[in-house]
């Protein structure tokens, strides 16, 4: 049991959650005890793709917090909540309501490298305290804006004419938060706007393909079929090759050791004794080093 449950989180439930539920299921099917972590926070409001790591998986979760995601959300125009989506109360409001080709104008001031400036009611830390528990408290937030990238950002087919809502498609660097993206188009177009919808369709390489309900999660558990559902640890590396080693060289690296004279590409690779990962490692000039070592059989 090391590896990676993808949850299909629903509204209401945060990332903690989640990591809640598979902690239980873990334990309800009288499974080993093991660690358990997400690989990128999904807010409470949001749906959709959480990368729940499982034991030695758990050394990768900062890996995941690191990739790239795809959201699908919906504006809906003319009001701005304090939270940037249905949970605040209104703080802003805007006759103004765009057309289809307004929208479209404006995506391309989004697209790229961008800078946001984050919500106030965020998990960022001011001064040893996270934003949103400032905001909670009515205490002035001081955040500064960062540079995110929008790889793909694509409107979803929308009348003609002027709409009370838009539905988008974002491809987004770590980092980037939808509800903010959302403010800024609106106020782009002359209005004002907040998130009713968002939902994560991709965590780096998992997508919803492979994410299971919470309804699922314990069913499997009481059946004791986890393990037919969790993916395997290199899974969440699918874009780093694979180094293969012989028991010697695996038994080096458990070490700490370096391995010298190898013949592979320089960059991190993914080291296994056969079937069993041994390590995340990095090549240079032919040398080994273990970045994240698995204590697996």
């Amino acid at each position: 049991m090391h590896g990676w449950l993808i949850l299909d989180k629903p509204v209401g439930p945060g990332s903690t959650q989640g990591v809640s539920a598979v902690k239980r299921a873990l334990r309800d099917g009288g499974y080993p005890k093991r660690k358990v972590g997400h690989g990128g926070t999904l807010d409470p409001q949001a749906s959709g793709v959480l990368p729940v790591a499982v034991g030695e998986a758990t050394k990768l979760a900062g890996r995941m917090l690191d990739s790239e995601k795809i959201y699908d959300f919906t504006v809906k125009f003319g009001e701005q909540t304090d939270t940037l989506d249905t949970e605040g109360a209104v703080v802003a409001t805007s006759d103004s309501r765009p057309d289809r080709a307004a929208i479209e104008a404006v995506l391309p001031r989004f697209t790229g490298a961008i800078e946001q400036m984050p919500p106030a009611y965020s998990a960022l830390k001011v001064d040893g305290e996270r934003a949103y528990d400032l905001a909670r408290a009515g205490k002035e937030v001081m955040l500064t804006p960062r540079a995110v990238t929008i790889h793909r950002l694509d409107l979803h087919p929308a009348d003609a004419g002027a709409v009370d809502s838009a539905t988008f498609t974002a491809h987004v660097s770590k980092g980037t938060y939808i509800r903010s993206l959302a403010r800024d188009i609106a106020l782009a177009l002359g209005s004002v706007g907040h998130v009713t919808m968002l939902r994560r369709t991709r965590a780096g390489p998992f997508s919803l393909e492979s994410a299971i309900s919470l309804d699922k999660l314990h069913e499997a558990a009481k059946d004791r079929a986890l393990e037919d559902m969790i993916l395997p640890l290199r899974a969440g590396l699918d874009d780093i090759p694979a180094l293969s080693l012989t028991p010697d060289q695996a038994g080096l690296l458990r070490q700490g050791r370096v391995l010298v004279g190898t013949a592979a590409d320089d960059g991190l690779c993914f080291a296994m004794l056969d079937d069993v990962p041994v390590a995340l490692a990095e090549v240079r000039s032919g040398e080994v080093r273990v970045v994240r070592g698995f204590n697996m059989d």
